[in-house]
């Protein structure tokens, strides 16, 4: 089955749909304007109040293709011709590889969520003694060491 997903005029994926391998080969192939074309024949355009459709666009369930999947509310970079995840947080940049990356480096010890109000992360682990016992901690990128709050 093949996968396309619906822009709307600033290239935010507003829906995926599924279109069988048969249909798109017979209109163009995979990643043609053909097949695009066609699924926008059988398949209106969002038209409503909150958002509007305007263009369609292939991708791969697999990743195989355009980096990565579409994701409602991701985004289609028509320069890089690649799907790009919405950006989790204002403070967040794309590296190299088109990947969301915080201000500060991820630490790799606990499992950490991210604090955009203070650009920081944050983390909460247990007492072994007593697992109803919380510990809060925050990152010390200066230190590359869990500080608790």
């Amino acid at each position: 089955m093949a996968h396309f997903a619906e822009l709307d005029s600033n290239s935010v994926v507003i829906r995926v749909v599924v279109i069988s391998n048969e249909d798109v080969d017979a209109n163009g192939g995979d990643l043609s304007v053909a097949a695009e074309t066609f699924v926008g024949t059988l398949i209106p355009f969002i038209d409503d109040a909150e958002r509007t459709g305007v263009a369609w666009k292939q991708t791969s369930y697999n990743n195989n293709f355009r980096k990565q999947y579409a994701r409602i509310g991701g985004k289609y970079d028509t320069v890089r011709d690649n799907f790009l995840d919405p950006q989790p947080y204002s403070s967040w940049a794309l590296d190299g590889n088109d990947d969301w990356q915080a201000p500060i480096i991820r630490p790799n010890v606990i499992i950490p969520d991210w604090d955009e109000d203070n650009l920081r992360w944050i983390g909460t682990a247990f007492t072994e003694a007593d697992l109803s016992v919380r510990l809060n901690y925050r990152w010390d990128a200066s230190n590359l060491e869990w500080v608790e709050l």
